[in-house]
């Protein structure tokens, strides 16, 4: 059976249910599916977006997951009361929808890392000293937390910027904060694997800057595996040996993106701007330009 990586849906339902028929075609029947995160926030229906993702991944028997980014647990944070909403947020159809709380429930226990084929799939990155391994039993400690009786608590202590590198002595909410930075935020890091988050809507660097992709720091150890991630809209889709990027950006206008596991086959599907660009730098968008 062939095994699909999705890349962020945010909320366009519409577009994921037309990749997710490619899908099925390309497969020529039944798929492992793995959505790398961001199921909701920016896009036209997240509401029914988190809906089709829950109901296809309780009626697969294993074969279809949906890892946490961040924008997901975000949501679980607002849902409980544990962070107040910002004003770009668009979950209030599901807040005020009849099945919130068995939404959250289920949402809350969706896993953070999953390795599948000699792939290692995340939200956003990985520190350069972890291995796959290491980043998914990582994952884990986290995932135990939100599946937990202190679940609101964690959510309440879990935004902020420190501890911006990784150090196997952490302990408590500083571990389990830089874990989730880690995974579902990551973009640039400083040598050494220190995060930095003032970038989040660049493709590259300041010029001048140390500043490198967590992908291409020196001396990463998950290596020796593929590490497919979404989350980085601004640099667009990527497609190496060693990393696959998923986030097209598809909320701004640009592709929903799958690649399968088994072969490398790229699926796209066009997607309306359902938001305007901030400032951020696409590839996407550029090329669509040049083409005019």
């Amino acid at each position: 059976m062939k095994t699909y990586a999705i890349g962020d849906l945010q909320g366009c339902s519409h577009e994921a249910q037309i990749l997710l028929e490619r899908i099925f075609e390309d497969a020529g029947g039944p798929a492992a599916i793995v959505f790398v995160g961001d199921l909701v926030n920016r896009g036209p229906a997240s509401l029914d977006a988190l809906r089709r993702v829950r109901a296809m991944c309780e009626a697969s028997e294993g074969r279809i997951e949906a890892l946490l980014g961040n924008h997901d647990l975000h949501l679980l944070a607002v849902a409980c009361g544990a962070q107040p909403a910002s004003k770009s947020d668009t979950f209030d159809e599901i807040l005020a929808a009849p099945d919130c709380d068995a939404l959250m429930e289920w949402l809350r226990r969706r896993p953070l890392a999953r390795l599948v084929k000699g792939h290692l799939l995340v939200h956003a990155g990985v520190f350069p000293q972890w291995t796959a391994g290491q980043a998914v039993a990582l994952a884990a400690e986290v995932e135990a937390v939100l599946r937990g009786p202190d679940w609101i608590d964690f959510l309440g202590q879990m935004y902020g910027n420190l501890p911006d590198r990784w150090d196997d002595s952490l302990a408590g909410i500083d571990r389990l904060r830089c874990i989730v930075n880690a995974l579902t935020r990551m973009r640039f890091c400083a040598p050494g694997g220190v995060m930095e988050f003032g970038h989040k809507e660049s493709a590259g660097a300041p010029d001048g800057s140390a500043l490198v992709p967590w992908f291409d720091l020196p001396g990463r150890r998950s290596v020796d595996v593929t590490v497919v991630f979404g989350h980085w809209s601004a640099r667009g889709l990527l497609l190496r040996a060693d990393a696959i990027g998923l986030d097209s950006g598809c909320v701004w206008g640009g592709k929903l993106s799958a690649v399968c596991l088994d072969d490398r086959a790229l699926l796209q599907v066009d997607c309306p701007e359902y938001q305007q660009h901030t400032g951020k730098v696409r590839k996407t968008k550029e090329k669509k330009k040049n083409k005019n």
